[in-house]
């Protein structure tokens, strides 16, 4: 079934893998072959591929140290019937971080699971970065479509000085511009007001967080360096207070 012309898949595929948070992985267990699922807490890399903190001691880490091939269902967790929120299944191999690579799924995982912080360094624990293969979309009738990686993924091999201010940034932000984040929330999101926080930033958008609540803010253009960052947020900012002035 192909897409209908006004609905841009790409784009909410790259907000379902910013914004969501848990999701069902489905491993095979290595002997038998047989599907494994179960619930886990997820992050977005700055491409948008899933990031995972999971436990030697857990089935599907020991089915994923065997065979790297998953598949991950994330969907809106829409009111009333979940089926009528849009969802996705991302397959692709789940691939342990180490060194450098680690400790940057570290920074963003914990940005959007403070509590995780309490026991991530365990030794037991492990960072995964999924290198997706492809993705299946479902958002309604009309809307269900296959996408490739470089459909859905945000390129940064452009974007290292953004990518190593990032947390500079994000600290920045929660630490001195919380209002505008909460107006970013309620005047460019219309989103409830609430502790709206940072949790990451990458070239195409702003990721915010407050409690469960989730929320992508796409930037109006590609941003690849920290001063092009700093005047977008402003732009939004200045727009944003604009629309509450009204």
């Amino acid at each position: 079934m192909q897409p209908t012309a006004d609905f841009d898949a790409s784009k909410l595929a790259r907000s379902l893998l910013r914004r969501s948070r848990q999701g069902a992985l489905a491993t095979l267990m290595p002997k038998s072959g047989d599907p494994y699922c179960s619930l886990v807490n997820v992050a977005s890399h700055a491409d948008a591929s899933p990031i995972l903190l999971i436990s030697r001691l857990a089935l599907h880490t020991k089915n994923i140290l065997g065979d790297g091939r998953i598949s991950l269902m994330l969907d809106e967790r829409a009111a009333g019937d979940p089926l009528e929120g849009a969802r996705i299944m991302l397959a692709g191999r789940a691939e342990e971080a180490t060194g450098e690579a680690a400790k940057i799924l570290r920074r963003r995982y914990l940005n959007a699971h403070p509590s995780a912080e309490a026991f991530a360094d365990f030794k037991d624990f492990s960072f995964f970065r999924i290198a997706p293969s492809g993705l299946h979309l479902v958002a309604g009738f009309g809307r269900i479509i296959d996408l490739k990686p470089e459909q859905f993924l945000t390129e940064i091999g452009d974007a290292a000085d953004l990518l190593e201010a990032e947390q500079g940034a994000v600290e920045h932000m929660n630490e001195d511009h919380r209002d505008a984040m909460n107006l970013y929330a309620t005047k460019l999101l219309g989103a409830g007001t609430a502790d709206w926080s940072c949790t990451g930033c990458d070239p195409d958008g702003l990721d915010l967080q407050a409690s469960t609540k989730t929320l992508r803010l796409d930037f109006p253009r590609r941003i690849i360096t920290p001063a092009a960052l700093r005047q977008t947020l402003k732009e939004l900012a200045d727009q944003a207070r604009a629309a509450a002035s009204v």
